[in-house]
This record gives C-alpha cells, structure tokens and sequence, in this order.
C-alpha cells in the first residue's frame, strides 16, 4: 500500500441525527468487517498479529480501502500507522479518533480493530463539508508490546514521544525495531514527521471494547471513561546455581525457581492486600529449562495497576522489598532488568463531556467507568486532552478468542460517535467565533 492515497468517491453529506436503519445497517459491515481483519493473521485460525508483521499489510490494504470508499484520504506514517482523513478548511485543526490494529497471540476479533472501524462507521455518515475540523482515523500500529516488549510504539509515534533508542530492541528471532520498520517498507528516520503539532490537534478519542465487567453487569452497551490506571512493568531476575538435581544435597541448593515460586505469592498476597490494585505475574522464564537440572535462572514479569498513583507506588515498594528478603534467605541475588512506569491518566472534561451528552441524547444512561487495561490513550494522554467510550463485552472474556460484542452493541456506539461528531463541530464553530466559548 502507498504511503498516500486520494479519496475516490466523497462521503455522505449528513452528520447528526442518523435513521436507525442506517445505523443498524453501519453495524452489520463493522462485525463483518471485523471478521475478515481476523484472517489478516500470522498464525491461521488463531488472530496473533504483532507489530509490523507481514499480515499489517492486509490490513492495511482491506482498512485503506474501506477508509477511501467513505471518502477519506489514506496514508501510512513511518511509524506503520494508518491514517484516514476527512479533510476540513486549511486552518482547521484534527479531532483524532482510533484504536489499535496489532493483537496478542491467540487474540480475540475486536480488541483494537473494533475501535478502528466503529471510528469509520460514524465517520460514513459524515461529510468533510459538515465538520470544521479535519477528522483523522488512525488505525495504530502497535500497543500490546507483545514483540519487543514495549508498548504504544504506534501511539509513541503520534503524540511526539518515540524514542530513538527503542530502534535497538531486539524480538524472540532477533530481530531489531529498526530492521522490522524498514522491512515493512518504512524509512525509520521519518517517525518524527508521524507527530502531530498539540496546538492544532482538538483531542483524541477511542472507542474500545471495555474488556471488563461493569457495562454487563449494568445492562448498558456503551460507558464513559473516567480514567485509565496507572501501570507499573518490571522484568526482575533470581540468579542461583545449576546443579545435577539427583545428585545435589537439598540443603545448600541455590534454586532461583524456589525464589521465583515465593516471589509470585507475594505479588498475589499484594493484590489482595491492597484495594483495587491489580497485581500478576505473567511470564517466567528459566534456564537450563530441563527437568534434571536445577534452575539457574529465572526470569519474571510484573505488572502492577491501579487507578490512582499512590497505592500502586506503595504496593511495587512492598513487594520489591519483599524481593531482596527472598534473594538473600535463598542465596539467589536479585537484578532488576527493566522497569516501566505509566502514570494514571485523567481525561480531558470537555471531549468526556461531550461524549457523555451524546450518550444520553441516544436515551441511555450516562455511566462512568474506570478503565484498568492501557490503550493507546494512555500515549496520546501526553500530548492530548483524550477521551475513550466502552462498548459492552459480553463475558469479559478478552485477549483470548472468545472475546465477543453484541451487534446492536455496535450499532449504539456508531449512533453515540456520530451524535459526538456533531456536538464537538457545533462547539468548534463557537470557539472560532468566541475563542473564550470553550
């Protein structure tokens, strides 16, 4: 796919109060085109679908396309994120609007991808005329961190807060963030052009599946996000001594597993200890690795969230602490390989506002709900005023092929987007007439 491609057909004149047919109907392409983005995969009949793999390509050309015959200009930035534009006046700034494109291995159908087309959905039923602003679509092409364990690449690239040193990072084949861009057909010297001016940017808003309970439970499809918690990653390793396990005394054993069992009751212990923290280990990984050996090494993941600061703060300082003890009882030294901290980000008012107003003209109850998985906002939070809408998951089941959304869901939030569309116009008009209106 080119980096840029023009519109070849305009897009529909009305944005405001749409017929429900035509929502309903906006909502039955969205799960179909759902379904086929879930074959753009690199494992066939499982959705795994990493950064800049050769299945972003299929997307990319399946979502360009569909962005072009709603009238939007197509483009793909160097940091391998699509972007569909309805264009407004010259001096007009960006509302941004999306999601992510990549999955977890073994995913579900509509993590990201959901957001992405819900986006386009309400931007079909908009016209370029109706909006003095530009709308930009972005499909982002990283925000699980499953390849080189960083996360918001796409998102990173966009706000202007891409690091140079992350081109180094290296994948499970030994590949690097550098080689990866430039085997896409990308030139890793043009991600700073992917950066958006804040000063000409309105906000950014992402609709995503909840990917927890509350929506269900409250028999509502959609809900207003109040926040995103804040997230600590840390990568921690024990380091013992190997040994013949048949023929090494039990006392005197350096066993960094030992210490890595005891390590993940702790963080569990945390989790309970502490009210609304969320605490997991999820990845170990040992060496040698063989059922005859002692484990010399082990490597642990730790992820730790919460919606507000401090307790997750208190809770890491507790548990590492709690890590030492267990390194020195078990004669297996303790080494911190890398840490991750991403505060817990507030949303922006107005856009929340707005999207809250837009619920309940559709007749729906305004509710708040806290968000304790990352998105792409949290990236965008560092140069923009975000806002995000949840759309009900049935089950909760997600990162895993279960995941699910009820169609009529679906056709809520397109109705939720597009009634969005037009407040934020009608506020846009005002600030340029009376710049102190908002």
């Amino acid at each position: 796919m080119p980096h840029a491609r023009t519109a070849t057909k305009p897009a529909n004149s009305a944005c405001g109060t749409v017929p429900q047919r035509v929502i309903a109907e906006a909502a039955v392409r969205v799960m179909a085109r759902c379904e086929e983005i879930s074959l753009c995969t690199e494992e066939p009949g499982r959705v795994t679908r990493r950064f800049l793999a050769e299945p972003m390509h299929r997307v990319h050309g399946l979502l360009g396309g569909w962005m072009e015959e709603a009238g939007l200009s197509t483009r793909v930035d160097d940091a391998g994120n699509l972007v569909g534009r309805l264009t407004a006046s010259p001096e007009a700034r960006s509302l941004l609007v999306g999601s992510h494109l990549d999955s977890v291995p073994n995913g579900g159908r509509y993590d990201g991808v959901l957001g992405v087309l819900i986006a386009l959905a309400a931007a079909e039923q908009c016209g370029a005329e109706t909006l003095p602003f530009h709308l930009d679509i972005i499909g982002f092409s990283e925000e699980e961190g499953v390849r080189y364990s960083m996360p918001y690449l796409g998102s990173n690239a966009v706000a202007g807060r891409f690091d140079v040193n992350w081109f180094d990072r290296v994948d499970a084949q030994g590949v690097t963030l550098h080689q990866a861009i430039t085997s896409f057909g990308l030139n890793p010297s043009g991600i700073a052009s992917a950066a958006y001016d804040p000063e000409r940017v309105i906000g950014y808003l992402e609709p995503h599946l909840e990917q927890g309970p509350v929506l269900d439970r409250a028999g509502l499809p959609v809900g207003v996000v109040d926040g995103i918690a804040g997230q600590s990653r840390i990568r921690i390793e024990f380091r013992g001594e190997s040994g013949h396990a048949g023929t090494t005394p039990m006392e005197g054993r350096r066993d960094a597993l030992v210490s890595a069992a005891r390590f993940v009751e702790v963080v569990r212990q945390a989790g309970r200890n502490f009210d609304d923290l969320r605490a997991t280990v999820g990845r170990i990984e040992c060496a040698p690795n063989a059922p005859n050996v002692i484990p010399g090494a082990v490597r642990l993941s730790l992820d730790l969230r919460h919606k507000r600061d401090e307790p997750r703060e208190a809770a890491l300082e507790q548990i590492l602490e709690a890590a030492s003890g267990i390194a020195e009882e078990e004669s297996t030294p303790l080494a911190i390989l890398e840490e991750l901290h991403q505060p817990a980000v507030a949303v922006g008012d107005e856009l929340t506002e707005l999207l809250a107003d837009a619920v309940e003209e559709c007749g729906l109850q305004r509710l708040s709900v806290s968000s304790g998985a990352g998105h792409d906002a949290v990236a965008m939070s560092a140069a923009f005023p975000v806002a995000m809408l949840f759309v009900r998951h049935p089950g909760a089941v997600s990162h895993h092929p279960d995941e699910r959304v009820d169609e009529a869901d679906v056709a809520v939030a397109i109705d939720v987007m597009t009634r969005f569309f037009r407040r934020l116009a009608e506020a846009e008009r005002r600030s340029v007439q009376d710049p102190s209106s908002l």
